[in-house]
């Protein structure tokens, strides 16, 4: 039996971009269908085995967010990556939260978002990949510093690289070399990644 084609969903109000991602995703052999709106693909969508969506954080109307919260209230789990050129990091969190499988901020290079596809997509096809991800991080977490894990809480919650520095009482440059032995410890190559493997472990659940 041949396994269903993968469809990758594109949900932005910008023509341009829309041109754009379906150019190289179909180049890559990748099936597409593409909205202009929120609205559009809520009245189109008909859920599918192995597929994926990038939504638009900020369009007219319905914003991406707003359509994630969307389908999950609906009870579909459809894994989606939001795109933002205005990307922030309580955006980010509350993308998480609301279930987004990664968080890309414009500009992005190509082999950045194919990556965090391949990734999704991957996760998806294994059934304990939520699991042993969640397993990773948390060990990963387990190994930061005490103040690398007070920075980690409060990226996590969105707070901004100064309001860490006063909270924590030190200097903002501080603050940037312990995210940075963060990244590199969580093994995170962005912040999307980093908020991602922290929500799975758990760690807003937990922070104060």
């Amino acid at each position: 039996m041949t396994a269903p084609a993968v469809v990758i969903y594109v949900v932005d109000d910008d023509e341009a971009v829309r041109d754009s991602l379906q150019a190289l995703l179909e180049s890559k052999g990748f099936a597409t269908a593409a909205y202009a709106s929120a609205e559009a693909f809520l009245e189109a969508y008909r859920p599918g085995p192995a597929d994926c969506a990038l939504f638009d954080l900020r369009m007219a109307g319905m914003d991406g967010i707003s359509l994630l919260e969307r389908l999950r209230a609906d009870g579909r789990r459809l894994p989606v990556i939001l795109i933002t050129g205005h990307g922030d990091v309580p955006a980010a969190v509350r993308a998480m939260q609301a279930g987004a499988s990664d968080f890309i901020e414009k500009p992005y290079a190509s082999e950045a978002l194919l990556a965090s596809i391949a990734r999704v997509l991957e996760t998806g096809s294994r059934s304990a990949g939520g699991t042993a991800e969640a397993r990773e991080a948390a060990a990963r977490i387990a190994a930061l510093t005490p103040r690398e894990r007070e920075v980690l809480d409060r990226l996590v919650l969105g707070r901004p690289n100064k309001i860490i520095a006063h909270e924590l009482a030190i200097s903002p440059r501080t603050v940037e070399i312990h995210r940075a032995n963060l990244m590199k410890k969580m093994q995170a190559d962005s912040l999307s990644h980093l908020v991602r493997m922290a929500l799975s472990a758990g760690v807003a659940a937990t922070t104060r």
